[in-house]
């Protein structure tokens, strides 16, 4: 059991200047100084603030001086040191609560700056009960991960030692989204309902649905989410008619609107098409939904640019000739990033251009064609910080931009933007079976693979 924050720390007779801006601490027979500011940070409710407000007297507190050092640290700079790597992380976390300092230890691991995508070396696998493989995971901003497999829900906290396991009322989950570090949403292909599940105990607060003009059940086909918005991408049982709907995360999911609602008559394909991946867009406030479907002509696909403000389609790309297998949006580079499953090349949009025709532009090999072996089939693109990461088979690519001058030339127009693949860094070689899913959180990533019952965690040599 960890020591309770509450603890009480012994004071010495030894006198100290009280005008003084330096506070002495004894930890375990060994003396530290820092100043008031510094001890402030810890928080109002912290057993350091109680130090800085206690009489003229040197405290002593009973505990290993070596990592109350770490804990100093990260008081001083916001990061934990080089030298925390040699320290258990369960140690660190039952001193950090000691001192009743566990958020600066998790928001030191959330810092961005800590990812490095050139320097990611597989530093964890966490197995997961049972069988099945993952088919879907989330992270949120406290850094927890959930996992969906078969039935199941896993869930591990920030620093992925503690985890827990409920059981669902689904045969397999296809899509998770985790609104909290206790509540997640979660939806199937194959049951009707989003349901909003308690991740403590497995139950199901709130089912959210979709009925058309035929009164039939729905099912779940993406999740997505915005600060404000959930965003839920239904398809009718009989495959008929498809929509999505916002609901307000801060009035208790209460339904706002629907957009993209299409009933399918006779032959009309695009509107047979539902939206299977959903992506908040938030440098231009729109919402990006992309779906597609394999047929005797090939696959055929749409993405959609959504406002949510009017429920107007401002920028439509229809897929016709080398449909994506996977879309991403960055933000980062106000970019929109596919994988062609025909060629299985990378490709990019510039959403500076929104609007244009023939806004695809070949990172690879542009000359390469389509020789009917799908090469693209499976392959995943994510974007994280300054790095495109596209997954094709085993392995991981990093594309990022080279910057050559102004964005602009000298008629004001856009300069030509150049992506470089690169092959810097371990991530880039990961090897071994297809990647199924991959995601971040902090300097972490999250690595699934087909038939494979646990998830990698990759993470850079800067963080713990």
């Amino acid at each position: 059991m960890p020591p309770l924050a509450g603890s009480k720390f012994l004071a010495n007779r030894v006198p100290q200047e009280s005008n003084s801006n330096v506070v002495t601490i004894d930890v375990g027979g060994q003396i530290f100084q820092t100043t008031k500011q510094t001890l402030s940070l810890a928080g109002s409710k912290s057993l350091l603030s109680r130090i800085v407000n206690s009489d003229n007297t040197i405290p002593f507190i009973d505990r290993d001086p070596e990592l109350f050092s770490i804990i100093l640290s990260l008081l001083r700079t916001g990061n934990l040191p080089s030298k925390a790597r040699s320290f258990d992380i369960q140690d660190l976390i039952f001193e950090a609560q000691f001192y009743g300092i566990e958020n600066l230890l998790v928001n030191s691991q959330s810092n961005p700056s800590q990812f490095d995508a050139f320097n990611l070396e597989k530093s964890l696998v966490l197995p997961l009960s049972g069988r099945d493989s993952p088919s879907a995971m989330s992270t949120t901003q406290c850094e927890s991960l959930h996992v969906a497999h078969g039935s199941k829900i896993t869930s591990f906290d920030w620093s992925l030692q503690r985890k827990s396991t409920i059981l669902t009322q689904f045969t397999a989950i296809d899509s998770l989204l985790a609104l909290s570090d206790k509540v997640a949403a979660a939806g199937a292909t194959d049951l009707s309902g989003l349901q909003i599940i308690n991740l403590d105990n497995g139950f199901v607060k709130q089912t959210l649905n979709w009925e058309n003009v035929t009164r039939s059940g729905s099912t779940v086909q993406a999740i997505g989410m915005s600060p404000e918005y959930l965003f839920t991408s239904f398809e009718s049982g009989r495959r008929n008619s498809n929509c999505i709907m916002l609901y307000d995360l801060n009035d208790s999911l209460r339904p706002i609107t629907m957009i993209g609602h299409y009933e399918i008559f006779g032959a009309d394909l695009d509107s047979a098409i539902p939206a299977t991946k959903l992506q908040w867009v938030s440098s231009h406030n729109l919402l990006m939904a992309s779906g597609s479907h394999s047929g005797p002509s090939g696959v055929l696909g749409n993405i959609r640019f959504w406002d949510m403000r009017s429920g107007n389609v401002v920028w439509e790309l229809k897929e016709r000739i080398d449909c994506f297998a996977d879309v991403a949006v960055s933000d980062t580079f106000s970019s929109i990033f596919k994988i062609g499953v025909n060629t299985g090349e990378v490709f990019f949009a510039d959403l500076r251009n929104i609007g244009a025709d023939n806004s695809w532009v070949c990172l690879g090999d542009g000359r390469k064609v389509s020789n009917g072996k799908k090469e693209g089939f499976g392959c995943k693109v994510r974007s994280h910080g300054n790095q495109v990461f596209c997954c094709k088979g085993g392995n991981i690519e990093l594309w990022s931009e080279v910057q050559i001058g102004s964005m602009k030339n000298r008629e004001g127009h856009l300069q030509e933007r150049v992506f470089r693949k690169n092959f810097m860094g371990r991530a880039t070689d990961v090897g071994g079976s297809r990647i199924t899913n991959l995601d971040f959180g902090g300097n972490k990533m999250f690595v699934t693979r087909k038939d494979q019952q646990c998830i990698e965690v990759w993470s850079s040599s800067r963080g713990l």
